[in-house]
């Protein structure tokens, strides 16, 4: 049997106030319970677009006063400028602007929801707080999984891409991508690297030379002018080879399916360019690049251990922020009163102050092995989120 929902209407007053109107009882289908989530919708939807938009504006305007001396004696033009806040931009909204455009959102509407006892007439109506609320826990979930596909396909190239366009007009721009005296060692297969110089985006390497041990006790070297990745194999050239140091051939191409990736070399590069004190600040690993780094070296001291899973963790906690952002959003916005519309902006100032903070801190005890990496990187998440559900709880 179908519930029985009493019908609600949304009028405006003359004097532009919002009045929810609770008639009769009527039988209400799925249509009826669409139209209730589409309506809180929109009233989301709408504030959230202006706040990301004026967050960007606001994060661009700044920048630009205090950076264009920068842009200047790079010789950047406005184009160049331009590209620079594109490739940086997905980096910003996952960090900052996405979860604390939410919070603002959310709170501002809640606010006025309240303040004109419309909350109050739908659950008088029949509608519970939870089934109420349940499409921002969807707007949450959406924007989650937007900031994880971000984070994964968008921000980890967008730091070697943005060197690229401040170097676009330095004498010599060409070796930006080239990273010089590279050595690593593949403990899975006992192999060692070294070149002279690596290309990160060509792949190409110049001096390589690999030393590896093989079944049965055999050595063996491989000792080449140039290296280059195609096709899911490295290809050698003018290379000279020797096992055991005993005897050696010589071979213009040598095509090898080392288990070495391009992708594993530049998670290499990356995570040793990447001192403690900034891996404390924000997460700068991508899932990926954790996990290719931990396939090369599977053997790490505590230091780099504590590092890294506070790095993996991090990335794969900070969708979860979007949620936790709107469990802590709902009961502080939707208290009951006549309340000003800016009680919910400092209400979301105090929450995004609190939060980041925690989240800074909790970081550095796990990057300073002060802290698990599992309970430094969720424990925000799980404060903020936890509380929001116990208020919430205590008023429905």
């Amino acid at each position: 049997m179908r519930r029985r929902w009493p019908l609600i209407a949304g009028a405006r007053g003359g004097d532009g106030r919002r009045i929810c109107l609770v008639t009769g009882p009527r039988q209400a289908d799925d249509r009826g319970v669409r139209l209730l989530d589409r309506y809180l919708l929109r009233e989301l939807l709408v504030p959230l677009a202006y706040c990301l938009g004026g967050f960007l504006v606001f994060y661009v305007a700044f920048d630009l006063v205090f950076g264009i001396k920068n842009f200047q004696e790079k010789h950047l033009g406005v184009l160049d400028v331009a590209e620079h806040y594109g490739v940086t931009l997905p980096e910003l909204l996952v960090q900052q602007v996405i979860p604390v455009s939410l919070l603002l959102a959310l709170l501002y509407v809640l606010t006025n929801l309240s303040r004109y006892n419309e909350l109050t007439a739908m659950r008088a109506a029949g509608v519970s707080l939870w089934r109420l609320f349940l499409p921002y826990l969807g707007v949450g979930l959406f924007l989650g999984l937007v900031v994880l596909a971000m984070n994964e396909l968008l921000v980890p190239q967008s730091a070697e891409e943005d060197k690229a366009i401040l170097h676009r007009h330095d004498f010599h721009p060409e070796d930006r991508d080239w990273t010089s005296k590279l050595s690593f060692h593949n403990e899975t297969e006992g192999r060692q690297w070294e070149m002279t110089r690596y290309n990160r985006n060509t792949h190409e390497m110049v001096n390589p030379v690999i030393h590896w041990d093989q079944r049965g006790g055999s050595h063996r070297d491989i000792y080449a002018e140039r290296g280059i990745y195609r096709n899911g194999r490295w290809v050698f050239t003018n290379v000279v080879e020797w096992y055991s140091q005993a005897a050696h051939s010589n071979y213009a191409v040598l095509a090898l399916p080392f288990s070495e990736t391009p992708a594993w070399i530049n998670s290499e590069i990356k995570v040793a360019a990447l001192p403690p004190g900034e891996a404390a600040k924000k997460p700068e690993l991508s899932i990926r690049e954790v996990l290719d780094y931990r396939r090369l070296h599977p053997h790490l001291n505590p230091e780099q251990e504590a590092t890294l899973l506070t790095q993996l963790q991090c990335r794969v906690a900070q969708p979860f922020t979007c949620l936790a952002v709107v469990l802590i959003a709902l009961p502080f916005g939707a208290r009951s009163g006549r309340r000003n519309v800016f009680a919910g902006v400092a209400s979301s100032v105090f929450i995004c102050f609190a939060y980041f903070i925690m989240q800074r801190f909790a970081m550095s005890l796990g990057v300073g092995e002060k802290l698990s990496p599992f309970l430094a990187a969720w424990l925000p998440n799980l404060v903020f989120g936890l509380t929001g559900l116990a208020l919430l709880w205590r008023a429905r």
